[in-house]
């Protein structure tokens, strides 16, 4: 059986909750950032599977799940996650690691990179990735007008006066989130305890107010011009409907020297769990040539 290990790690601004998976494990360990911003771990948890032969380390950052949540809405800057994740790693003990983010993870992930300590980093796995806002609002756009006049009427007004709540609003995004966010029938269980626990006063201040809305502090990201600098192993991932989208994680590739790249048929933005065989197998090959390197 795994051994599991769960805790909290003191921070400047409060305590931030982990747990490892595998840590009799010998392996280099795999650390998993979760997206949103403030969408806490629950629906990565498919990830565990690579703990047969490393520690996998999951951890909800400040602010949703169940680490604390911070008063001061200043806490909500990149600087800030990326001094968490420094944290958390020295508390681990993480003197060398495989990086995976997915969705505002990839940020996260390649933000440490430049700003923290790259030093031990093996390898990064990108899932979803987001290099660029400017590109990401471009391809929402795009989405928005695949969708019914009515569709984008409902939306329209319904950000225009705030009513998020609004039950047709909250129709029309399902059918958003069916066909670019996860495409299963049934989402599976980790999946909706994410959804239920979203921090949306993270998510607002950091995105804005929805998919199609970016007036939050990421509003002018872009690392396109710095991708180039980037020196370990690399593995980009979507779905082929993913809302970050295939050219969008192509060009991403291709400014990246020596990445690799997958799209994932008939997925989309979870596609770690619409394909999870499929995903798991091909981050687990990744994962192996990047050590032997």
């Amino acid at each position: 059986m795994t051994d599991v290990k769960e805790g909290y790690i003191p921070v400047e601004d409060g305590r931030i909750w982990y747990r490892i998976v595998g840590t009799d494990k010998t392996g280099i360990p795999l650390l998993c950032l979760h997206g949103g911003p403030g969408a806490p771990h629950d629906y990565l948890e498919t990830l565990e599977d690579f703990s047969f032969e490393r520690p996998v380390i999951f951890y909800d950052q400040m602010g949703c799940g169940n680490s604390e949540r911070p008063l001061d809405p200043g806490h909500w800057k990149i600087e800030k996650f990326v001094e968490e994740l420094e944290q958390v790693r020295k508390a681990l003990g993480l003197s060398m690691m495989h990086l995976l983010g997915q969705s505002w993870g990839t940020i996260l992930a390649v933000e440490y990179y430049f700003r923290g300590n790259p030093e031990g980093i093996v390898s990064m796995i990108q899932s979803g990735p987001v290099m660029s806002f400017r590109i990401f609002m471009e391809d929402q756009k795009k989405a928005l007008l695949e969708m019914t006049k009515e569709e984008q009427r409902i939306i329209s007004e319904t950000e225009a006066k705030g009513d998020f709540e609004n039950p047709d609003y909250q129709d029309v995004m399902m059918i958003f989130y069916k066909e670019h966010i996860c495409r299963l029938e049934e989402w599976p269980d980790c999946l909706n305890r994410t959804f239920e626990k979203i921090e949306h006063g993270v998510y607002e201040y950091m995105q804005g107010p929805s998919e199609f809305t970016v007036t939050g502090t990421l509003k002018n990201y872009d690392r396109l011009d710095d991708l180039g600098k980037i020196s370990v192993p690399v593995l980009y991932t979507c779905g082929e409907f993913d809302e970050c989208t295939p050219s969008a994680t192509e060009l991403f590739h291709r400014l990246t020297p020596g990445s690799e790249y997958i799209v994932f048929k008939d997925a989309s933005h979870e596609h770690h769990l619409e394909k999870r065989e499929e995903y798991l197998g091909n981050v687990g090959d990744f994962i192996k040539r990047a050590e032997r390197r």
